[in-house]
């Protein structure tokens, strides 16, 4: 008559280990999200947002602006929020909810930013004044583009990155840590064993600053 084995039959030590499906998606989603938002926020921001006329020696000249001319705030948000973004995986605990809330704040400035400059015409103002050397002449025909809201558009994506990160940001891993994702310390390295009677080892003992009498 046999008999049945009570002893547990251990699982992979990667199906142990493996970090949660939801922490892979939305650590994939965030990193997605924010690269993709600083790239078009940095793009858009060099296109031209707003063109009018202004009028000199009798006639009118094009003038325009671009983002970076109308506000630079965008584009200065967008390089902290992708720095936040690779920051987050450097921090624990705390930190990490610090950082990705300057990323979230980041994407949320650089989209407010982006809507009112989308009605701004002071950049066009002071362009029209330089070109007809009159302080007082201001821009006619003033219209903008699309430029503005796809800037205010690729900013929302980099504040979603930072929603995703305060959510589920506990679950992402961290870079140099000092444990196994089993939360156990890692083994320390084990010091060469030295041989008495190998002089060869002896020297080496003495260079590592160990006493190779001690144990023999």
């Amino acid at each position: 008559m046999g008999y049945v084995s009570a002893v547990p039959v251990p699982q992979p030590r990667a199906a142990r280990a493996a970090v949660p499906t939801g922490g892979r998606r939305s650590l994939a989603a965030a990193l997605l999200l924010g690269a993709l938002g600083a790239t078009v926020v940095l793009l858009s921001a060099g296109q031209i947002w707003a063109e009018g006329t202004a009028s000199v020696g009798g006639g009118s000249v094009p003038v325009e602006a671009d983002g970076g001319t109308v506000t630079g705030v965008p584009t200065a948000l967008a390089i902290v929020g992708l720095a936040a973004l690779f920051a987050v995986f450097a921090v624990r605990r705390t930190g990490r909810t610090l950082v990705a809330a300057l990323l979230a704040l980041s994407g949320a400035g650089a989209a407010l930013a982006a809507l009112l400059g989308a009605s701004d015409s002071a950049a066009l103002d002071a362009e029209a004044a330089r070109i007809s050397g009159d302080t007082a002449a201001a821009v006619a025909g003033l219209t903008h583009t699309v430029w503005p809201y796809v800037t205010a558009a690729g900013a929302l994506l980099i504040l979603l990155a930072g929603l995703f990160a305060l959510r589920f940001g506990k679950n992402w891993p961290a870079m140099g840590g000092r444990y196994e994702r089993s939360g156990t310390p890692r083994a320390g390295r084990k010091a060469p064993t030295t041989d008495p009677d190998r002089p060869e080892d002896l020297w080496k003992a003495l260079d590592r600053g160990e006493d190779p009498t001690q144990g023999a």
